[in-house]
C-alpha cells in the first residue's frame, strides 16, 4: 500500500496533467460544433476501420467451414448431375418419347445440326440422326423457335434437311389470326426472310401477324410458328397476296433441331393414294 502512495505522490504532475487534458478535451469537443463534428468523424473511422479488421479476421477464419459447405453443395451437384446425365442418356435411346404441346400422334426425335449452307439458292443442312434413330424421308424438322425445315435425304446415322432457305422448300402455312392461308417460299437473298404467295386480297393481313403451319400436310401439326408478316405486297398476277416474312428460326447459329414424327402418316397417306387410285379409274 506504502508503495502505491509513494508511486501516486511521485508521479502527481503527470496524473494532474492527465486529468486536466480530459477536462479540456471534454470541453472541447462538448461546446465547439466544429470540432465535436471532427471528433466523431474520425472515431467513427477508426471504429469503422477496426470493425472490418475484426471481419476480415472473422471471415477469413470461417473459410474452412465455408470449404466444407462448399464441397458438400458441390457433391450434391455433381450427383444430380450423374442422374440428370442417365435420364438424358434414357430418353436418346427411346427417341420416341412424346414431348408436350405436341398432339398425341407426333413425337419429337432431338438431334443437333452438324453442317449447313445459307448461301446457295437450294440450301441443306446435316443433322447427326438417321434411319438407326427411326428418321425418314419427309418427316418435318423444328427448333425451338419454329420450323426448320423437311428430311430430304437418310443414311443410317445421318440425314440431310431441306431447310426453308431452299427454293425446293415450300411450306403449307396460314395466317394465324385470320387462318387464310397459302404457301411459304424462299427466294434467294437474305437468310431471315421468305415469302408467302396465295393468299387472297379479301383477307385482313397486318403487320406482325404471325405465319404458322397450317395442319393441310402430314409433316407439321398445325399452329408451329414459322415468322411474322414484314410486308405486304401484291403478287405478280395482282390476283393475291404476296408477303414479305421474318423468319423466327435462327439459321445462321442454329445448333439444337428435332425432327417430328407422325404416328398416322402412313395411314393418312395410304388412303389418300387410294382415293387418288380410285378418282383416276373412275375418270377413264
Amino acid at each position: 500500500m506504502q508503495n502505491l502512495v509513494d508511486f501516486l505522490v511521485h508521479y502527481k504532475h503527470w496524473f494532474v496533467f492527465l486529468l486536466l487534458e480530459a477536462i479540456s478535451l471534454l470541453g472541447l469537443f462538448s461546446f465547439d460544433g466544429y470540432q465535436k463534428h471532427v471528433y466523431f468523424t474520425t472515431a467513427n473511422g477508426m471504429v469503422g476501420s477496426i470493425y472490418s479488421a475484426v471481419s476480415s479476421v472473422t471471415s477469413y477464419l470461417q473459410l474452412q467451414t465455408v470449404n466444407r459447405e462448399l464441397e458438400a453443395d458441390n457433391e450434391r451437384m455433381r450427383k444430380q448431375i450423374v442422374v440428370l446425365r442417365e435420364k438424358l442418356r434414357a430418353v436418346e435411346t427411346n427417341s420416341t418419347q412424346r414431348v408436350n404441346g405436341l398432339p398425341l400422334e407426333y413425337s419429337l426425335v432431338s438431334a443437333q445440326v452438324v453442317n449447313a449452307t445459307l448461301h446457295r439458292n437450294n440450301n441443306l443442312i446435316t443433322i447427326n440422326r438417321g434411319s438407326a434413330d427411326g428418321i425418314k424421308p419427309e418427316m418435318g424438322v423444328v427448333c425451338s423457335r419454329g420450323v426448320v425445315g423437311v428430311v430430304h435425304l437418310v443414311s443410317t446415322h445421318y440425314s440431310i434437311v431441306m431447310p426453308l432457305l431452299n427454293e425446293q422448300c415450300k411450306i403449307s402455312c396460314r395466317l394465324r389470326r385470320s387462318e387464310y392461308f397459302g404457301t411459304l417460299e424462299w427466294r434467294r437473298g437474305r437468310v431471315d426472310v421468305t415469302w408467302v404467295t396465295g393468299i387472297p386480297r379479301h383477307a385482313k393481313v397486318k403487320k406482325n401477324e404471325v405465319v404458322e403451319t397450317n395442319g393441310y400436310s402430314d409433316i407439321f401439326p398445325p399452329g408451329i410458328p414459322i415468322g411474322y408478316v414484314m410486308k405486304i405486297g401484291d403478287s405478280a398476277d395482282g390476283m393475291s397476296y404476296l408477303l414479305k416474312v421474318g423468319l423466327f428460326t435462327p439459321f445462321q447459329t442454329l445448333r439444337e433441331v428435332s425432327v417430328i414424327t407422325n404416328y398416322t402418316q402412313p395411314e393418312r397417306r395410304e388412303l389418300e393414294e387410294l382415293a387418288d387410285s380410285l378418282n383416276a379409274s373412275l375418270n377413264n
